[in-house]
């Protein structure tokens, strides 16, 4: 009954549109937002969402990973790097009315870098711990310094040091300007564990408020339903929509047989097998361009054989990257040479490359006494990622190649968030399949998530190159000047995949979304970050 409703609800008001500027769009989303606070989110469903309601200071430029003006206009950075003034836009109301000016954006990085408690988090405040670091009340460093509002339209934040991550970082959704009128009256800090979740705020659940083109109107979660309609107070241009919904179906299968129902509008990551039939079909098939990038794991803490080079170059050229982009991705998928696109930058064209060489892979393994070796290969269920859409038929193709070089495979496959993404980080695997879509144009983003820290899967006191990896990622991100900025990635990347080889660099994939014919003007986001403001449901 409530997919008829839905459908009956959408239908009525696509049949009632003027001219494209009213209507609803029912969007099938994979899975269930926990909240409407960004800055407590790491997940692509509570963004997506979020997004809709919310901006930044600066955003990227639609189709694009390019920073661009969102509330801020402008910006520029002093000499060393350290202190960034921002000119902001003026005239711009959150949703409950109050102004968004200087005052609310030193608001908002207070309340971020003060967080207490729960609020510090990692499974929290993960977005503030990887771009900022520490708080004001603990003893780890942290990037942030202090915010100032000389006058209604200037805020200048101040860093501890220069970085590569400004300012393109804070058009991370989590770093979204709230009403600090709203966030008081809910509490929107009130929020505490409770055994192994978190219990939110008021503010988090019913009263999120942004200065976006849609506002938070419900959750209904029996329904699993997210309505938000129209800012008709916006600042920009309005959304041509009057209400956007949220469906929550998690089964992909499902997600398609409801658009093909007419019940939704709309879905994120079809099976590429699924690509071709669905455009047959008169439905929109828009596929992104790749900035992404899936690579094979290789945890070094527990298993002294992949300490060794050798060994670890021997995986490298044991795996057909080009017969698994073939067989397993979508058109348009790439081999990976390094651990991002080509289109951010540091990319070297010249690292070391790995081709499809068994008897090389053989000739390593002996070499290195490791002829008869034996790993956990860890692979996900229930899941597909952007970069990964179909994670049991990419573990086989490679689980078959690794045989085809001698080594003995030992299968593990849990639930991604049922065991899988636990056992990958506290290092129980040997192998295992991950990846990352860019949160922004900048290699600090890729290479520094992954391999920035110790404290990770890919190290072990017995590899003391990984201090000296991270050591040369945190001399990048910090350094000013750009011209040198890139040329030291670019040797960082070349020395990832000579002299270190923490992990094999797959593929880069290009993920697709699709509609129905009725749905104009979506544009498509490498970031998998689209904003259906620009969407208008016609007649046809």
């Amino acid at each position: 009954m409530l997919t008829a409703s839905l459908a009956a609800c959408a239908a009525s008001e696509r049949d009632s549109a003027a001219g494209g500027n009213d209507g609803t769009m029912v969007f099938g989303a994979a899975g269930a937002p926990a909240l409407f606070d960004p800055f407590y989110a790491s997940d692509g469903e509570t963004f997506r969402v979020t997004r809709q309601m919310m901006e930044g200071l600066v955003g990227y430029k639609p189709g694009t990973a390019e920073v661009q003006p969102e509330l801020a206009t402008g910006w520029e950075q002093s000499e060393d790097g350290t202190t960034w003034t921002f000119q902001l836009r003026e005239g711009v109301k959150f949703h409950d009315g109050t102004p968004f000016n200087a005052e609310a954006v030193c608001a908002n990085f207070e309340r971020w870098y003060n967080q207490t408690g729960a609020g510090q988090n990692s499974a929290l405040s993960y977005y503030w711990i990887e771009t900022f670091g520490g708080f004001a009340d603990d003893d780890k460093p942290s990037l942030y310094e202090s915010c100032e509002a000389p006058d209604p339209t200037t805020a200048v934040i101040n860093l501890a040091r220069p970085t590569s991550k400004f300012p393109d970082a804070l058009g991370l959704d989590s770093f979204s300007m709230q009403s600090p009128t709203a966030m008081e009256k809910y509490q929107a800090n009130n929020v505490r564990a409770q055994g192994s979740s978190f219990v939110y705020s008021e503010y988090a659940k019913k009263h999120p408020t942004g200065t976006g083109p849609f506002k938070f109107e419900s959750y209904n979660e029996g329904n699993g339903t997210i309505t938000l309609t129209r800012n008709e107070n916006y600042w920009g241009e309005k959304a041509k929509l009057s209400r956007l919904i949220f469906k929550i179906i998690p089964d992909e299968n499902v997600r398609k047989e409801e658009l093909l129902a007419g019940s939704i509008d709309g879905y994120d990551f079809p099976n590429p097998a699924d690509l071709q039939s669905l455009s047959d079909a008169g439905f929109n098939v828009q596929v992104r361009d790749p900035f992404n990038i899936m690579y094979l794991g290789i945890t070094q803490k527990n298993n002294p054989a992949l300490r060794d080079l050798k060994v670890r170059k021997a995986l490298a050229y044991a795996v057909d990257r080009k017969n698994l982009v073939q067989a397993n991705l979508p058109e348009g998928a790439e081999v990976a040479t390094q651990f991002y696109p080509d289109t951010v930058d540091g990319y070297a064209k010249d690292v070391q490359k790995y081709s499809h060489n068994p008897e090389k892979a053989k000739q390593l393994l002996a070499e290195a006494g490791h002829s008869d070796l034996t790993l956990r290969f860890y692979w996900p269920t229930q899941v597909t990622r952007p970069y990964m859409p179909d994670p049991r038929g990419i573990f086989n193709a490679i689980a078959g190649d690794l045989r085809a070089v001698g080594i003995t495979v030992e299968p593990v496959s849990k639930p991604w968030n049922g065991g899988y993404l636990d056992d990958v980080n506290n290092a129980r695997a040997d192998l295992f399949l991950l990846g990352w879509t860019g949160d922004y144009n900048s290699p600090d983003n890729f290479i520094g998530t992954f391999f920035g820290s110790t404290e990770n899967q890919f190290y072990t006191a017995a590899a003391p190159w990984g201090e000296d990896l991270a050591k040369q990622l945190q001399a990048a991100d910090r350094e000013p000047d750009p011209a040198k900025r890139e040329a030291m990635y670019a040797e960082i990347n070349r020395k990832l995949m000579a002299q270190y080889l923490p992990a094999v660099p797959l593929s880069h994939s290009p993920p697709a979304i699709v509609t129905s014919k009725q749905v104009k003007g979506l544009q498509p986001s490498p970031l998998t970050a689209e904003e259906f403001a620009s969407v208008s449901m016609s007649e046809e």
